[in-house]
């Protein structure tokens, strides 16, 4: 895996409606945030945003696979490949940008009270 420094250039542009994005090398490949959320991956200069059920089917819908890291394992991660058409689309962007981050905070959010249930226990 790879990232080209322009094309984390445009995707920062691109996500600028969204807010100050930062992009964070990791694992070969990238993680962009918004206030500490890790939303999008950035591997081999290809854009994916986190899915769950509620934004999953905007991207099978558009035909996109999921993140898979390794070609030689059935891994697959919660994040869905961002259409070209998107992706060139600055409103279209921050808006599928917006429901990914939104997924982030509600994982974080489910993950924090699971811990807190277990921690009851």
């Amino acid at each position: 895996m790879g990232i080209n420094n322009s094309y984390k250039e445009y995707l920062i542009d691109q996500l600028g409606e969204l807010g100050a994005v930062t992009i964070k090398n990791m694992f070969g490949g990238a993680g962009i945030y918004f206030e500490g959320f890790i939303f999008g991956l950035i591997a081999d200069d290809t854009l994916y945003f986190k899915v769950d059920d509620s934004n999953r089917s905007d991207y099978e819908r558009a035909g996109m696979e999921p993140f898979k890291p390794f070609s030689y394992r059935p891994m697959l991660m919660p994040y869905y490949e961002v259409p070209v058409d998107i992706l060139e689309d600055r409103k279209q962007i921050a808006d599928w940008a917006s429901k990914a981050l939104l997924v982030s905070r509600n994982s974080k959010r489910k993950s924090g009270k699971r811990r807190s249930q277990s921690e009851e226990q």
